[in-house]
């Protein structure tokens, strides 16, 4: 085949590829937003599920009871509330916030509660119920010793101001604060240690959550900030089309407003759980939290590098086949997965792909899409591995009698193990950071939990070296265990 038909041919596979695709998703999301359903799955499964994300005390955050973790707040609370007048069980499932919406449309997660404002903007793709709570107005969360130096918009003229990505305040900062330069982080915990690394000068934040995080770290401040504050409120996110999970949420919702449930029960256990934070928070009762996360880790690493081995292999010869089809869909696959960020795909593995398979699970989901990708790694390696051999070697083979096929599995691939081992310890200890990124869909790994523990401490810097050395004692190790057995394939040489 010519250059241009070649080109013709990886245009057309790539077209049919995106073809079968789009098809599959449209229907499932369809599927998804089939009027109803929502309400019936909940009562079917007996569970609510709701997202959120934790880290936006004293509305969401996370609180250490014997070790294990605690959803508290105004908004997990309410949760609670309708939950409990549906008679079903909740479950939370705490993730970034820009990633919340597109969790409840793909059907993840049955509602969104998360401090979160029914813009026109959001009310074109979800529905909200009633306003639920009333935020009093906007915060600076500033460095202490900034205090009178950064205390207004036109004192920040030049400067960068942060707010949590995809919300309200990062809006207003946009639209108010146009000779600011505005810095989104998913997370608030990293939005505070940006402010305490001098990367910010200010975050906006709403009142009581400013207010919760300088209470417990001295070092900072909140003060009431000139922004005009353009929130309507605080409401339930739902997807569209289930009348019937809005009302039956506006009904919980009257109640708590009638009863002044906010003010009296909600915001009252809000701030003990705060208070017990501040009184008992020391990293020792935290290791629990650091263990499940290096537990979570080492499982995703070993999947992980199952499939990469077996797909990797599978690909590489793939590449050696005569047939042009097999050799080009290797091809075009290796080159797609190493030309795109492993973070989108590991989105697109939970969400996209979550369309066809409701009940894809987090962990699952982060494990296929990282063996996927070290897929397309472990073949090249195999190749490099494979060329590097003489071509006399395969020869031989075959005029022992050995089919193609055999001269591969007994000849070639136990030479070329030999030769890339090293590239591919690599790509192990590389799959073992890289299994961080499943964090962003809410897999409870050593990232996850560090998040976790970042919230609930009200500190950014300490967690992170702690999670820095763990991960550096686990790719040690790891090191270790393959130079041992790089020198008993020399050995055997």
């Amino acid at each position: 085949m010519t250059k241009k038909k070649w080109i013709t041919f990886f245009l057309a596979l790539l077209f049919a590829a995106v073809s079968l695709l789009t098809p599959a998703t449209t229907y499932a999301s369809a599927k998804k937003i089939e009027q109803g359903t929502v309400l019936k799955n909940i009562k079917k499964s007996g569970k609510l599920v709701v997202g959120t994300s934790a880290d936006y005390p004293p509305l969401e955050f996370t609180a250490s009871e014997n070790g294990k973790t605690r959803y508290v707040g105004v908004d997990i609370e309410l949760a609670r509330q309708i939950a409990k007048d549906m008679g079903v069980k909740l479950v939370i499932k705490n993730m970034s916030f820009d990633s919340l919406l597109v969790a409840l449309e793909t059907g993840k997660v049955d509602m969104v509660i998360s401090a979160m404002t029914p813009t026109a903007e959001r009310k074109k793709s979800v529905a909200f119920s009633k306003i639920y709570y009333k935020p009093s107005g906007e915060f600076f969360l500033l460095n202490k010793k900034d205090r009178d130096k950064y205390d207004t918009i036109s004192k920040l003229k030049g400067k960068t101001v942060g707010a949590q990505t995809g919300s309200i305040q990062y809006d207003e900062i946009q639209s108010q604060m146009k000779s600011s330069k505005a810095k989104g982080l998913g997370k608030i915990n990293n939005l505070v240690l940006a402010l305490q690394s001098g990367k910010v000068q200010a975050v906006l934040m709403e009142e009581l959550t400013a207010k919760a995080y300088a209470q417990n770290n001295k070092s900072l401040v909140a003060v009431r900030s000139d922004i005009k504050d353009s929130q309507a409120g605080n409401a339930v996110a739902i997807a569209k089309g289930q009348n019937d999970l809005v009302a039956q949420v506006n009904k919980t919702i009257n109640k708590v407003k009638k009863d002044k449930l906010v003010d009296k029960k909600f915001l009252p256990a809000a701030a003990k759980y705060m208070k017990t934070t501040q009184k008992n928070n020391t990293f020792a009762k935290y290791i629990p939290y650091f263990f499940k996360g290096i537990w979570y880790t080492i499982v995703i690493t070993i999947f992980s590098v199952l499939i990469g081995i077996i797909l990797g292999t599978l690909l590489a010869l793939m590449r050696f086949s005569k047939n042009p089809i097999l050799h080009w869909v290797a091809v075009c696959y290796i080159e797609f997965i190493r030309g795109t960020p492993q973070m989108v795909q590991i989105l697109f593995v939970y969400f996209g792909i979550g369309y066809l398979i409701s009940n894809l699970s987090a962990i699952v989901a982060g494990i296929i899409a990282i063996g996927l990708n070290s897929g397309a790694y472990v073949a090249e390696d195999i190749r490099s591995g494979i060329d590097s051999l003489p071509k006399g070697q395969m020869e031989a083979a075959r005029c022992l009698g050995l089919s193609r096929v055999k001269a591969f599995r007994y000849v070639i691939i136990p030479q070329a193990i030999k030769n890339i081992w090293p590239a591919l310890g690599n790509e192990f200890i590389t799959l073992l950071k890289d299994s961080s990124l499943v964090s962003v869909i809410g897999v409870s790994e050593l990232m996850y939990q560090t998040q976790l523990v970042q919230t609930s401490t009200y500190r950014g810097v300490l967690p992170l070296f702690i999670a820095m050395i763990i991960y550096f004692i686990m790719t040690f190790s790891l090191t270790r265990l393959l130079n041992y057995f790089e020198k008993r394939m020399k050995r055997n040489d």
